[in-house]
């Protein structure tokens, strides 16, 4: 790797609006990864390019750069096609936990690399982890193991994929350079092409609870990722949808395992088996399974047994208690009337609150914790019903997150009219 370059000539480059060549960009990535690149000349770079943007051309280069900054997996010999999700993050979003499953039972391998939650967006490796036993870290041929024997794995990402975006990711979240859509699809789809996935399906969420709060944002963000996908050989298509309203009725770690557990048989939420179906779909159509059913196969039982042969091969018990809160309280309707919203972004922050989630990457979550919605937008209600159900393991944690849910859940007298879960879709 060439060192004809200084980190501050990159850094005012892209401030300055010129375009970084490939070398630039190849030499700065590698540099950082190394450590010859320190952590504020990459916050420096980081916000030029928050600020002034990338060409198609340099995001592409910048994506191939983080994925050459680690290992890319090889799932040739799955015996499948292969398959994958992935989700912008919001707030009850567990789809990744029944349609991981569901998609192995009709046939593909799906290889989930998933994640933590931080602030008001929980994480799969957090939800999945309510599950006594259940371990989220495997190696290279337990992972390839799994997938070829069970079709599903839902686990964290090895030190060796994409580690130059693993050290940028961190930085970005102090640095206030989150927001670039380069950076974050670049960080996205760095992770999903070194994993070596054939095909992939992007949900990129928008409104209040969402990363992405208007749809030009989310649309632009959606187009990058799939040219991104497509440009590697990767089959890829992206579908826009809502996330002004929490995903099904729980808000939290092990209750939404309980609600994904509900999906899987055969019941849950019409959003939550909505969603997971229109997404399985994209999946098997883009995996080249078109044959496959997958309202079918849902309703046969098989999917919750691809679920229970999951969970069992990372050592977790199927049918083991999830763990519950030790305190509940109840937020009543205090006036007659229809519910005109529930605010995704304020249930999210509630159920943080309360200790479903986490302000640093370090803490620890409760994962009893949550919220429990009794209503979704659209329900008539009288004044005294319930609302909603706070759960915690600290009583001084109701305080804050009983405000929270109060604003969130708006009741009126006024007409409702419901929105599309699905906005769009982008091939």
């Amino acid at each position: 790797m060439s060192s004809a370059f200084a980190a501050v000539d990159v850094i005012r480059a892209k401030r300055d609006g010129r375009v970084l060549s490939d070398e630039q960009i190849d030499w700065v990535v590698d540099a950082y990864t190394r450590g010859i690149v320190a952590d504020e000349q990459m916050a420096a770079l980081a916000m030029a390019i928050l600020l002034r943007g990338m060409t198609p051309a340099e995001i592409s280069r910048w994506t191939a750069a983080m994925i050459a900054s680690g290992e890319r997996m090889d799932l040739g010999g799955v015996g499948r096609p292969t398959a994958d999700k992935h989700s912008t993050g919001g707030v009850g979003d567990k789809i990744t936990l029944p349609l991981t499953p569901l998609v192995a039972a009709c046939g593909a391998a799906v290889p989930q690399l998933s994640g933590r939650g931080l602030g008001h967006t929980g994480g799969t490796l957090d939800k999945l982890e309510s599950i006594p036993g259940w371990r989220a870290s495997l190696t290279g041929a337990e992972f390839r193991a799994q997938l070829s024997e069970v079709g599903a794995v839902i686990c964290a990402a090895g030190a060796d994929l994409a580690p130059a975006d693993r050290k940028l990711y961190a930085l970005r979240d102090v640095t206030g350079t989150v927001e670039s859509i380069p950076l974050i699809a670049s960080s996205i789809m760095s992770k999903k092409i070194a994993e070596g996935t054939g095909a992939l399906v992007l949900d990129v969420k928008v409104g209040s609870g969402a990363f992405m709060k208007d749809a030009a944002t989310a649309t632009e963000l959606a187009r990058t990722m799939v040219d991104l996908g497509k440009a590697a050989g990767v089959r890829t298509v992206a579908l826009l949808t809502d996330m002004s309203t929490p995903l099904g009725l729980a808000v939290g770690n092990a209750v939404e395992v309980a609600e994904s557990v509900e999906v899987l048989a055969g019941g849950g939420p019409a959003d939550v088996v909505e969603l997971t179906l229109a997404l399985a779909r994209e999946m098997l159509d883009a995996a080249g399974l078109t044959d496959a059913d997958p309202a079918k196969v849902l309703a046969s039982g098989a999917a919750m047994d691809s679920w229970r042969a999951m969970i069992r091969a990372q050592g977790g018990d199927p049918d083991a208690t999830l763990p519950s809160a030790r305190e509940t309280e109840i937020v009543r309707a205090v006036a007659d009337g229809v519910v005109r919203s529930v605010d995704a972004y304020g249930v999210g922050v509630a159920a943080w609150r309360l200790g479903a989630g986490r302000a640093r990457k370090e803490d620890p979550v409760s994962f009893g914790a949550g919220v429990v919605l009794h209503v979704k937008p659209g329900a008539t209600v009288r004044a005294g019903d319930p609302l909603c159900e706070l759960r915690t393991d600290e009583t001084d944690r109701f305080a804050g997150a009983r405000d929270l849910v109060t604003e969130a859940v708006v009741v009126d007298d006024g007409e409702f009219v419901p929105a599309p879960l699905l906005l769009d879709r982008i091939v």
